[in-house]
């Protein structure tokens, strides 16, 4: 285990590398790798950063963001329901309560078989279960930086000498492990666990700063390798552990942006850091119980495992099977347990609680149920004609319901205010927030309601508003019939619609998806939608805000009230409000950006506009069930010119839009809107006067 630094194996920073190196630029970043080995030097030249962000910081308010959003965390606990891990080597239970050296040990075989555990259950889930696993799992060695199994490691005497636990790519010419192919690091330290008493501690500099350390040199030899990683190679997860307990630390930014000046490295390092670095830590939470089982449920070792994931990603490509398609399966699931459990009516009701069938022997309990399931069924049913009422802002607010719609997953209504009978609104109810166990549907219509509010509270307060964008008409929650006994200190009472969010919005409109099947949506209407469409996220763009989730329900035509009509595009639920907002994920119409990185860029909005225009216009998609068919059909039409052909069957401005899309597509390259504003403007000012001219004739 003696040797030399491993970055002349990983990424060739010696000097004999160095001589073969093109270009002097490599050369200097790979001795900047070379030097930059002391953990505790690094972390030093951290210290008056990290005091400063906890006297910025609010009290009892975390320091540092979370790399996922609980929301993502259930989704994806939803799409592992299926999938099986099985950790054999047990983590003995307060490691470092003890002094021996056989327990210690044997925490640093319960880490790699934890590791090996969860990338083999994620790549037989997600991307084969014919395919061998290309990944292994090894321990760095502190003293020269290099990966060995733990159990030779422990065998000759070095168990003092390991730092850490890794999962790497495997290859055969490098026995000790390439840095650049190293997918995440596992640090086995104490005290993980006393972060737990207070859920918004974050770790301490000392433990945070090694995960940096280690986080910066992956992303360094990434930057310095051959290998052309499917995905971005920006951002680097480093998982902190105990013999009990665990968290996530990512980091993510642009090491060419480093000033690689190599008789300064950890200075340099640590500014970097400092100015280009975003770094997220999740919340410590258990992730073995006391007989050293994983918790492969809880939400610790779930994170632990979702870092993994995202790892994978980066080095195997997409999976072959999405989170949402196996989430989706989480449906069949509770329909067949249910049926196993031989309950009555196998439907599950608007509010997500079960109608059981029970056969009770005294009368007065039968009738008690009997009352029980008829409040169910009548509160959570609502017709055309019925009224529901609003409490927002302490005010009441009543609501004819006149139409029920659908946006192709979830009912929505149209509605009038009992005071304006003439006003027609959207009027949107949400899923009762009491539920422990939401459906996979109630997901969706919390990013419909609950999270729509949101947006467009947030729009509305940032003085966003125009003719093409939805308004907030009214938020708040049911107002259900009888006495509330809402407690004073707050929550909801027993009624099956206590407490259930509204959302109402105008105007009103006929989707694009309901004009296309109708065989009303033509060329004056394919025009006008692109440039409205636009207009909405230019407005919207100018605050830093995307929509994420463009399709043919979410594109309205508003006809009333005007002598033209225009479009409106709603459905701002999966918004892109920061960084870490996810977009929706629609193999037709999300764009090539979302569906390979789960992000937007610049142009991603558009592009996803240009699919809605490419269908609505008669274009057909081919019938896919994976990203990676959608991606190849999309390369191919792109290339081919396909997609720009048909719509320039159309007008000659949206084929010119179009190949305008593609070449932004994937580019850091801004999006001009107001170039093709007018452009589009132009052309429907010309067809408005050529149509003038015709009439008068």
């Amino acid at each position: 285990m003696e040797g030399g630094s491993p970055d002349q194996e990983s990424v060739g920073s010696g000097t004999k590398r160095s001589s073969v190196s093109s270009g002097s630029k490599s050369r200097n970043h790979k001795e900047f790798l070379y030097r930059l080995v002391d953990c505790e030097t690094f972390t030093a030249n951290l210290e008056d950063w990290f005091q400063s962000l906890y006297e910025k910081s609010a009290q009892m308010k975390p320091v540092f963001d979370v790399p996922f959003e609980l929301i993502d965390l259930q989704k994806f606990d939803y799409a592992l329901e299926g999938v099986s891990f099985q950790q054999l080597i047990r983590m003995p239970n307060a490691v470092y309560a003890s002094t021996s050296d056989s327990a210690e040990a044997t925490a640093y075989l319960a880490v790699e078989d934890f590791l090996h555990a969860t990338v083999k259950g994620l790549w037989e889930a997600f991307w084969s279960q014919d395919e061998p696993m290309p990944f292994s799992v090894a321990c760095l060695y502190k003293e020269n930086l290099k990966f060995y199994q733990a159990e030779n490691a422990i065998a000759s005497g070095r168990l003092g000498s390991l730092c850490a636990s890794g999962v790497l790519l495997k290859n055969p010419r490098h026995p000790h492990g390439k840095w650049d192919n190293l997918l995440e690091l596992a640090l086995l330290r104490p005290g993980i666990q006393s972060l737990v008493g207070e859920s918004e501690q974050q770790p301490s500099l000392h433990v945070l700063g090694e995960a940096l350390f280690y986080a910066l040199r992956m992303l360094i030899s990434r930057s310095l390798s051959r290998q052309n990683l499917p995905l971005s190679s920006n951002s680097a997860f480093v998982l902190l552990v105990d013999s009990q307990y665990g968290g996530v630390v990512k980091v993510e930014g642009d090491v060419n942006k480093m000033d690689f000046d190599v008789n300064n490295v950890y200075k340099c390092a640590a500014e970097w850091i400092q100015r280009h670095a975003r770094i997220a830590v999740s919340p410590v939470d258990r992730i073995w119980n006391k007989l050293g089982n994983a918790n492969w449920g809880d939400i610790g070792a779930l994170q632990v495992t979702f870092a993994t994931f995202y790892c994978i990603m980066q080095f195997a490509g997409l999976p072959k099977h999405s989170i949402e398609d196996l989430a989706a399966d989480h449906g069949c699931r509770l329909q067949t347990r249910r049926l196993e459990r031989q309950l009555g009516d196998t439907r599950v009701n608007g509010s997500g609680l079960f109608r059981f069938q029970q056969h009770g022997v005294s009368p007065e309990i039968v009738e008690v149920q009997d009352e029980s399931v008829k409040l169910e069924s009548e509160s959570l049913k609502l017709e055309v004609g019925s009224v529901l009422w609003l409490e927002d802002s302490n005010w009441e607010r009543g609501y004819h319901i006149n139409q029920i719609r659908s946006n192709g997953e979830l009912p929505y209504y149209i509605a009038s205010p009992v005071e304006d009978p003439g006003k027609s609104l959207f009027l949107y109810v949400g899923s009762h927030p009491s539920q422990l166990e939401p459906a996979w549907e109630d997901m969706n219509l919390w990013y419909l309601v609950q999270r729509q509010t949101k947006v467009l509270t947030i729009m509305k307060q940032k003085g966003l508003s125009g003719k093409y964008l939805p308004q907030l008409s009214a938020s708040g929650r049911i107002i259900h019939p009888g006495q509330c006994r809402r407690p004073s200190s707050g929550g909801n009472c027993d009624h099956p619609w206590c407490g259930t969010p509204i959302l109402v919005t105008s105007p009103v409109g006929e989707t694009v998806a309901d004009m296309v099947s109708e065989g009303h949506f033509g060329v004056d209407e394919a025009i006008r939608c692109c440039h409205d469409c636009l207009s909405a996220l230019s407005t919207a763009s100018s605050e830093g805000i995307r929509h994420g989730d463009i399709r043919p329900e979410n594109v309205i035509c508003v006809r009333s009230g005007e002598s033209r009509p225009y479009f409106v595009l709603i459905g701002w639920g999966h918004a892109i409000l920061e960084d870490r907002d996810r977009p929706a994920m629609n193999l037709h119409f999300s764009s090539t950006y979302a569906l390979q990185e789960g992000k937007l860029c610049s142009a991603s909005d558009a592009e996803s506009l240009v699919y809605m225009l490419y269908f609505a216009c008669g274009g057909a998609f081919p019938d896919l069930d994976s990203v990676e068919g959608e991606l190849q059909w999309r390369e191919t039409s792109w290339s081919r010119r396909l997609i720009q052909q048909k719509l320039g069957d159309v007008s000659t401005v949206l084929k010119a839009f179009a190949d305008y899309v593609d070449s932004l597509c994937g580019t850091p390259y801004p999006m001009d809107y107001d170039i093709w504003l007018r452009r589009f403007k132009r052309s429907i000012s010309e067809e408005d006067h050529g149509k003038e001219i015709a009439a008068s004739v």
